[in-house]
């Protein structure tokens, strides 16, 4: 086992169980190698342990919701309720791609194979009831989360194959799945109040303030209209290192408005102190009302240093009409991003490449070393020169909407792939015409996708585009019954299980799954092993960068567009630290200024 710092002696501790390997417990733990941060850490290195306290946070979302409870399928949950109310037994530090640190768990220790990992639970640990977070909480939890929770958590926690709880502070894990990422999703887990829970009915949304033990409780509710968080003056972790800098307001409010105009409308008026823009023609045109001119407001780019979300039209390869590479490659080059950047979105966006864009995990300009083509295998002898070398780049088309040269050459590979341009438009030998539909659920979907109707066109393929509502498109989504959808993955510095789920083969036929595309690669396969079994940090980037090669170079969907980072902006009475973490803008570490 590592040794990291010896907190006290497992004798001592009562952990002297028959026939277990032990070793000193650790103070955190990584995806690979070693946590960043000394035992001895004072806070964490995006926050200003010296932030003024009190006052309230208002935030302006869209939408609405009917039940407080965020772990059960039934309902439409509030905002931060995780964020603010529960804790897990570990907390993340996200200046780091993956390392986790003791929150209610005061160590870990992890056998070398990661087969069983023990969680010491501090004395000190109280819900907000005042009722100490004991063992027996903690396998309530993963036995109500893993029956009665969302399918995530019954997929994640199913591979725990037993549980020990020799004390009331002790609880060892062991699996059999021989997943290395599972000590840290367990340390990640959620941990409900037993007590609390006595006699509910878990599977029903609810409105009543549930117990939790984060820094605040539940305040006032008003039903699909605003919730409040109140800082728990009592709150046990209040002078933990990891929590310094953290939860400054005493009180945190989200409202919720009927779309994002109505939000937008109540920070203008200075109802909401922050707001994280997400439409890049209001952000460029709509920010220019007094306040922002009075410099009342600050306006602000937080730059991206994660992987950018991977967002575009995916193409159903399940259909015949979509199996072939060469049509896929063609349709992508036919999408005119840069007539849709500067006509649609304020040339504020920037094309997607790949599936890490943006990150170090992206093998844009980075040539495959010897740890990726050991991972490709064979596979590399089937990548182009400019997938290996990290040459490749998207189309970029001349801005005209109707790029001649751009066009000949899709029309060109369609045509080795048996397609051909006659009076009935583009059409096989069979005679039969190119056609699809693309299904979209909202408006914003819709301007796109009819930008790349009109370009299909100029090409003899017919697409139809299609709005269906949210019921339907979830419905299609989980049996895969559509042509070609809009899709967005989001990927971190440290991706794992989800993989399989996004794009590992069994989501080829297995229905439920984010595998859209109907990807079915046994080298995807084979990367995605590669990086969960992974012990060090190179090792892991080399899988990673492997398995993006393979996805961009089998061109499974039209790639879109990316800011680059966030859109941030703010009234000049909330403060920010100067650093922010990896993922960009943190409201937890906002403060109010005197």
């Amino acid at each position: 086992m590592r040794t990291i710092r010896a907190f006290a002696s497992l004798a001592a501790a009562g952990w002297l169980l028959a026939g277990a390997a032990l070793a000193a417990p650790q103070h955190g733990i990584a995806m690979q190698g070693e946590p960043a941060l000394p035992p001895d850490f004072r806070h964490l290195p995006y926050t200003n342990p010296q932030a003024p306290q009190g006052g309230q946070l208002r935030q302006a979302v869209s939408g609405s919701f009917d039940s407080v409870n965020p772990f059960i399928v039934k309902g439409a949950d509030v905002t931060g309720i995780r964020t603010y109310v529960f804790e897990s037994l570990l907390g993340r530090n996200w200046a780091e791609p993956f390392s986790l640190y003791g929150l209610l768990a005061e160590s870990i220790d992890v056998s070398d194979d990661r087969q069983s990992f023990t969680f010491r639970l501090r004395p000190e640990a109280t819900f907000s009831d005042g009722t100490p977070v004991t063992s027996a909480d903690v396998v309530f939890s993963m036995e109500t989360l893993r029956d009665k929770g969302r399918p995530g958590f019954k997929n994640s926690y199913s591979k725990v194959s037993k549980v020990e709880t020799p004390d009331d502070r002790t609880i060892i894990f062991t699996q059999s799945a021989g997943d290395r990422e599972l000590p840290l999703i367990v340390g990640l887990m959620p941990i409900l109040s037993k007590a609390y829970w006595e006699g509910k009915d878990f599977t029903q949304t609810t409105l009543e303030p549930i117990v939790g033990s984060g820094p605040y409780v539940i305040g006032p509710v008003k039903a699909g209209e605003s919730i409040t968080y109140v800082k728990d003056p009592d709150y046990w972790g209040k002078d933990l290192p990891l929590q310094k800098g953290l939860w400054n307001f005493a009180e945190v409010r989200f409202d919720y408005y009927r779309d994002a105009n109505a939000a937008f409308e109540a920070f203008k008026s200075g109802q909401a102190d922050v707001r994280i823009e997400t439409d890049p023609t209001r952000w460029a045109t709509a920010y220019d009302f007094p306040a922002v001119k009075d410099g009342k407001i600050t306006l602000e780019r937080i730059e991206q240093r994660t992987p950018a979300a991977t967002s575009g039209f995916a193409f159903n390869t399940r259909r015949k009409l979509f199996e072939d590479v060469r049509v896929r490659e063609a349709l992508v080059m036919v999408f005119d991003f840069e007539w849709a950047n500067a006509n649609l979105f304020s040339n504020a966006f920037r094309r997607t490449q790949g599936y890490y864009s943006g990150s170090e995990l992206s093998f844009k300009g980075v040539p495959a070393d010897q740890r990726e083509l050991a991972v490709l295998g064979d596979a590399a002898a089937g990548l182009r020169p400019e997938f290996l070398d990290g040459t490749y780049q998207l189309p970029v088309s001349d801005g005209s909407g109707r790029d001649r040269k751009t066009l000949r050459k899709a029309v060109g590979l369609l045509g080795e792939a048996g397609w051909t341009i006659t009076g009935e438009g583009l059409t096989n030998a069979a005679g039969e015409p190119f056609a699809f539909t693309i299904s979209i659920v909202s408006k914003d979907q819709e301007r796109i996708a009819l930008h790349y109707q009109r370009s299909l066109a100029a090409i003899g393929i017919k697409a139809d585009v299609r709005i269906v509502d949210s019921a339907q498109f979830n419905r299609m989504q989980r049996s895969y019954d559509f042509d070609m959808i809009p899709v967005t993955w989001f990927n971190s510095l440290s991706p794992g299980n989800e993989q399989m789920n996004y794009f590992g083969s069994q989501g080829r036929t297995a229905e439920g799954t984010r595998n859209y595309p109907g990807i079915a690669d046994a080298n995807v396969d084979k990367a995605i092993a590669a990086m969960l079994t992974a012990t060090t940090r190179e090792v892991f980037v080399a899988a990673v960068r492997a398995e993006d090669r393979l996805l961009t170079s089998g061109f499974y969907i039209v790639p879109f567009y990316n800011a680059g980072g966030q859109w941030v902006a703010r009234w000049n009475h909330i403060g920010r630290p100067e650093q922010q973490p990896l993922p960009g803008f943190e409201a937890t570490t906002l403060w109010r200024i005197p």
